[in-house]
């Protein structure tokens, strides 16, 4: 595994370290990634899932405060019978532009930090259980940026340190209009193993893509090699191949009657924070 802050171009950020020790590839679950629907529901997913037995430890991303431990951080203190059951929160010591940086741990059955509380890197918040609404024990892993609210997520793959070897893929996938295509259905295979993943497209409300690549499609842990991106829109099949390397983020991007490209986004233009007036 790479060791956190890893940015090898300028605009990457992989900041944290896994939040389930990472002795063997601990994937988001393919079937409901940051920005898919819960099956049934409208309900549109800000964070990852990753799969772990009940009783495992979760660890600390990065080293910081907990400003969040217990019931309630989408419905109120306290409230048992809130979504993300018992869930810790951390505003790290680090941010990102200027800007702050939380992560979001839920659905543990036991948590062994409180608020105010100083964490280390890897230092254990809890154990993985089944709290909140699940169909199961998981861990529920979000990043957010510059305020501790469900409204300001970003796509946790894009954040946590790839393993070593691997990278990951971000594509934004445009009609003609130049609109996002939503929820739509991608196929990537490596060329080398005809190993296959299948990826979506976000949803069009409550989540939120990255400044600099303004995605609508991230799929981390891919081992570096060539790859075969496939899908079908309004009836017409669609290919393209690219290759992943190690420890970056390949871009690329679709749009209806253009085609496929590689190109880097525009930077996006300086963030301005407001000017803190506070006495020192």
């Amino acid at each position: 595994m790479y060791t956190p802050p890893l940015a090898l171009t300028p605009y990457d950020h992989f900041l944290f370290s896994r939040p389930i020790a990472a002795d063997e590839v601990n994937w988001p679950l393919p079937e409901y990634r940051y920005g898919d629907y819960f099956t049934g529901t409208d309900i549109v997913h800000t964070g990852i899932d990753i799969d772990a037995p009940r009783g495992t430890p979760v660890l600390a991303a990065g080293e910081g405060e907990v400003v969040w431990s217990g019931y309630g951080l989408y419905a109120g203190r306290d409230r048992p019978d809130d979504p993300y059951g018992l869930a810790v929160v951390i505003l790290h010591d680090f941010g990102y532009q200027g800007r702050k940086l939380y992560t979001v741990y839920a659905h543990m059955d036991e948590i062994t930090v409180t608020s105010g509380q100083k964490v280390r890197t890897g230092d254990v918040l809890g154990y993985v259980g089944s709290t909140g609404f699940t169909t199961g024990p998981h861990l529920h892993f979000e990043v957010r940026i510059e305020q501790n609210s469900f409204f300001v997520t970003r796509n946790p793959e894009l954040w946590l340190v790839p393993p070593q070897g691997w990278g990951v893929l971000a594509g934004r996938l445009l009609k003609n209009t130049g609109q996002p295509i939503e929820h739509l259905t991608i196929d990537v295979q490596a060329l080398d193993s005809s190993q296959m993943w299948q990826v979506r497209t976000y949803a069009p409300h409550s989540v939120n893509s990255d400044d600099y690549y303004r995605e609508n499609l991230v799929l981390s842990d891919l081992p570096a090699g060539k790859y075969r991106i496939t899908f079908k829109y309004k009836g017409t099949p669609y290919h393209f191949e690219t290759e992943i390397l190690a420890g970056m983020v390949r871009y690329f991007t679709f749009r209806e009657g253009q085609g496929f490209s590689t190109s880097l986004p525009t930077p996006p233009p300086p963030i301005v924070l407001p000017a803190d007036n506070s006495p020192h």
